[in-house]
C-alpha cells in the first residue's frame, strides 16, 4: 500500500468527507488534523510518504522540504493554487505536482457576486446599524447597466462574467493570455481599469503577478469603483489597497483574501466600513468541497496507475 501523509487538515475538511474512507481503505495513511506551523514540523511529518496530499497553502512545499524528503513522489494539492508550492525545486527532486482545477469555479464566482452585492448595497454596514436599533437609508448603488471588470478568464472569471453580464452589467474581460480564447473580445488593462466600475480579480499568484494591482492601478480606476479580491490576497498590493480606499480614491471594496491568512487581530481593514470581509470562504461549499477533495484523491490514484492527470509540475 502506498503511503500518503496529509500534513495539514486544519480545519478538518477531508476526515469528514466521503473521500477519505476509500482512501484509507487503499493506502497507509498518516493523517494530521492540525498545522505544521514550521517547515521542521512539516519535514518531519512527511517523514517517509511516497506522496502528500496538501489541503492548506500554509504549508509552504520549499527547496529543503524537498531535499529532506527523499521518498517523496507526489504532492497532490486540493485547490488550484500552487504558489506555495517550489515547482521548480519540485522538478528538480522528481516530484510531480497536482492540483483540482475548475471544482470550485462556480462556488466562487457565485462568491464573487455575493461579495459583490454586499459591499454595493452595504449590506453589513445595513445589518450592524438596524441591529443598534438605527434606520439607514438610501445608501445602495444600483449594478445594472454598470461596468464589470473582469482580471482574468481562467474557470472562475469565465462563471463570474456570465454572472456579471446576467444581471445586466457591461463586461470588459482581460487576459494574459488571450490566444487561448478565440472568438473571445478582450480589452487592454488599461482601458479596463479607467472604465470599469467593478474590477474583479481572477489570477493566479506567480511572480508576475504579485502585486499587480498597485498604487499605479487605483490611479486609474473612478472614485465610485469597487474592487472584489477572490483570487489571492498579495495580487493586490495591500498598502495601496488601503490608500485607495481610505483616500476615496475608490468607493469600497470585497475581499476573501489576504497577503497574511488568517487575518491578524485588529487588521487595519477590519476598521473600515467600505468593506466587507470573508475568511478567504469562497470555494468552501458542500458541493465544491465533495468535488474537490475527491479530485485530489483521484489525482493520487491515476498518478501511481502511470495515468497522471491535472498536473502543474
Amino acid at each position: 500500500m502506498p503511503h500518503v501523509c496529509v500534513p495539514d487538515d486544519s480545519p478538518a475538511v477531508l476526515a469528514a468527507s466521503a473521500a477519505f474512507p476509500a482512501l484509507r481503505e487503499r493506502a497507509e495513511v498518516d493523517y494530521h488534523d492540525t498545522l505544521p506551523g514550521t517547515e521542521d514540523v512539516l519535514i518531519e511529518r512527511i517523514g517517509t510518504a511516497e506522496v502528500v496530499l496538501n489541503i492548506r497553502s500554509s504549508s509552504r512545499f520549499t527547496a529543503r522540504v524537498f531535499a529532506s524528503c527523499p521518498r517523496l513522489r507526489l504532492i497532490s494539492v486540493w485547490g488550484t493554487g500552487t504558489d506555495h508550492v517550489d515547482l521548480a525545486s519540485a522538478a528538480q527532486h522528481g516530484v510531480a505536482v497536482t492540483n483540482t482545477p475548475g471544482v470550485s469555479a462556480r462556488s466562487i464566482a457565485e462568491h464573487t457576486l455575493t461579495l459583490l452585492f454586499a459591499v454595493a448595497r452595504r449590506i453589513p454596514e445595513m445589518d450592524a446599524a438596524m441591529r443598534r436599533n438605527a434606520w439607514p437609508r438610501g445608501s445602495s448603488v444600483e449594478l445594472f447597466g454598470k461596468t464589470c471588470g473582469v482580471i482574468g478568464y481562467g474557470a472562475i472569471g469565465q462563471v463570474f462574467a456570465r454572472l456579471a453580464a446576467a444581471i445586466g452589467m457591461r463586461v470588459l474581460i482581460w487576459t494574459m493570455n488571450p490566444a487561448r480564447y478565440p472568438g473571445v473580445e478582450f480589452v487592454e488593462l488599461e482601458e479596463l481599469y479607467r472604465t470599469s466600475d467593478v474590477v474583479s480579480v481572477h489570477l493566479r499568484l506567480s511572480p508576475e503577478t504579485e502585486n499587480f494591482i498597485g498604487a499605479a492601478q487605483f490611479a486609474m480606476m473612478k472614485s465610485n469603483t469597487i474592487l472584489i479580491n477572490t483570487a489571492r490576497g498579495a495580487i493586490v498590493d495591500q498598502h495601496a489597497l488601503w490608500d485607495a480606499l481610505t483616500t476615496g480614491r475608490i468607493a469600497g471594496a470585497g475581499l476573501d483574501v489576504f497577503a497574511t491568512e488568517p487575518l491578524p487581530q485588529h487588521h487595519p481593514l477590519t476598521s473600515l466600513g467600505n468593506v466587507v470581509l470573508t475568511p478567504h470562504c469562497a470555494g468552501i461549499t458542500p458541493e465544491a468541497l465533495g468535488a474537490g477533495l475527491q479530485m485530489a484523491v483521484d489525482n493520487i490514484w491515476r498518478f501511481l496507475e502511470g495515468r497522471p492527470q491535472h498536473r502543474v509540475a
